[in-house]
């Protein structure tokens, strides 16, 4: 039985370009299903991707669907689907292509399949997808914060647990307030780590507080290496999400302990990152790039919120014809994540 929708598409760069649009569900051919979604959760690449076309494909053959992180019940599945049934709670992956490992890609054309540009996104009441594309929902966790982990809550686990290998007692710099930053500093809470948040602004400053983090630094009104510096007696940083890049990666690099690890994980201040290489050399940093992360890690990071009571942090929800103001907010900068909730 054929469905139909509203869907949100933008064909061109440019906010006037972004439509509401109403449309067919596609029905689940073999190995597929169809998602009624109920929330999407919003990335800064998101509000890239619509003003400045960052991240759409060079020869758009069809108007483009944003956004990759949803959550949402199966409601009908193809031929020979084994993962999910009909009524299982789901949210999306971002990397559809990567399961586990190192993932596809090679030197000359890394991996760049992913949701909402260049390939079809979720800003759809339904959403037909390959059933390796999406994995189970938190139990613990409702549709609004379940959205939120496909890309910002796996970003920060694959830093701080896939790759980092947290362990209690290390001492954590999250940079920043926003999505990725507050999961990071919620899992290394998770893990007994030492948090320090370093943000410009007083108020978020305060409100991160109550998630029981050990140290916060308002960057605009002191030097924040050397606050840090202090805070850890000269130890320094033994994990670093580097949300904003560009040239900051610098203070980054004089704040890393020795052996520390960088997360390079942002691009608020440009594609083009800078540092010296003497406290890369000396301190023998490690300095990765993190590409949000693999289904077994989103599996990972579902258990752990399953098994814990820690909540996503939700800035706001907005409905599903507010797309533009949830946009702007994004724009703006949010405490945690912006989410926009389907009826």
């Amino acid at each position: 039985m054929s469905k139909t929708m509203k869907q949100w598409q933008i064909a061109m760069p440019g906010r006037t370009n972004l439509k509401l649009v109403e449309t067919a569900a596609r029905e689940p051919r073999r190995g597929e299903i169809l998602i009624k979604v109920a929330a999407v959760s919003l990335n800064y690449r998101d509000g890239l991707l619509i003003d400045t076309g960052f991240g759409m494909p060079e020869n758009m053959g069809e108007p483009l669907v944003p956004a990759s992180d949803l959550a949402g019940t199966v409601v009908a599945t193809g031929e020979d689907v084994s993962r999910f049934a009909a009524g299982d709670r789901v949210i999306s992956t971002f990397i559809p292509d990567w399961i586990e490992g190192a993932g596809p890609g090679t030197a000359r054309t890394p991996n760049g399949r992913t949701l909402g540009g260049p390939l079809q996104g979720v800003l759809a009441e339904y959403v037909t997808m390959s059933e390796d594309w999406a994995t189970h929902a938190p139990a613990k966790l409702n549709q609004v914060e379940a959205s939120t982990l496909p890309c910002a809550g796996l970003t920060a686990w694959t830093a701080l647990v896939e790759r980092g290998n947290i362990k209690a007692g290390d001492r954590v710099v999250v940079l920043g307030t926003g999505g990725v930053s507050l999961f990071g500093a919620q899992i290394a809470l998770m893990h007994g780590a030492e948090v320090i948040v370093v943000s410009g602004d007083d108020a978020k400053l305060h409100r991160v507080q109550q998630l029981g983090v050990h140290h916060t630094i308002n960057r605009k009104k002191e030097d924040w290496v050397e606050t840090l510096y202090q805070i850890t007696n000269d130890h320094g940083a033994d994990h670093i999400l580097e949300t904003v890049g560009g040239p900051h990666l610098d203070k980054s690099l004089r704040a890393t302990a020795v052996t520390g690890r960088i997360s390079m994980i942002g691009i608020l201040d440009g594609l083009e990152v800078s540092g010296g290489f003497v406290p890369l050399a000396v301190k023998r940093v490690v300095l990765e790039g993190i590409q949000v992360g693999h289904r077994k890690g989103l599996e990972d990071l579902v258990r752990a919120f399953d098994r814990t009571e820690i909540k996503p942090i939700i800035d706001a929800v907005y409905s599903f014809n507010e797309l533009n103001d949830a946009l702007d907010h994004l724009k703006r900068g949010a405490f945690g994540k912006i989410v926009v909730e389907l009826n």
